[in-house]
């Protein structure tokens, strides 16, 4: 996922960059019972411009849940950084030229007829906030900063936090 937008806000431009090269997201959702229910989602290579997309199986538990309730969350994890987004789903329908641009290989799995097989859906996710946690050093730097905190000789600082709110 990249971000090029010149005139998009610092906040997106820094959510952009986040999660750009995570692969993996996993999509937090309300179950009927009204308990969470999580499942992983692939990243989509788009320029992120504060909504997220991917494709679900129209006849899915997500499409489902996301139907009777639309708040959810989505956690990145990877290279060092931790991203929890929140923000509201929309179930697209009728637009398949984002389906192809969105469409890989990798579906076909999922879905046997390729981007126009009836059974998909896209899942759409207009962000309004993120937290995240980055650290830009190794796990052996990070065992000896612990070391260090602990013998109270050193006071670390583990990496980057902030909010980022894209509510406008």
């Amino acid at each position: 996922m990249e971000d090029n937008t010149q005139s998009a806000s610092p906040e997106i431009k820094k959510l952009g960059e986040l999660i750009k090269d995570i692969k993996t997201a996993m999509l937090v959702t309300v179950s009927g019972g009204n308990s969470l229910h999580s499942a992983p989602m692939m990243t989509q290579e788009v320029d992120f411009d504060g909504s997220l997309w991917f494709i679900i199986a129209r006849n899915s538990q997500k499409a489902s849940e996301i139907q009777n309730e639309n708040r959810v969350n989505i956690t990145y994890s990877g290279n060092n950084k931790f991203v929890s987004v929140t923000g509201l789903a929309e179930l697209v329908d009728n637009n398949p030229e984002k389906v192809r641009e969105l469409w890989s290989k990798a579906y076909e799995a999922w879905f046997p007829q390729g981007p126009n097989d009836p059974n998909v859906q896209l899942l759409k996710i207009d962000v309004e906030q993120a937290e995240y946690w980055e650290s830009h050093s190794n796990p052996v730097s990070k065992i000896l900063q612990f070391v260090k905190m602990a013998t109270g000789s050193h006071h670390i600082k583990m990496g980057n936090h902030g909010e980022l709110n894209l509510r406008h």
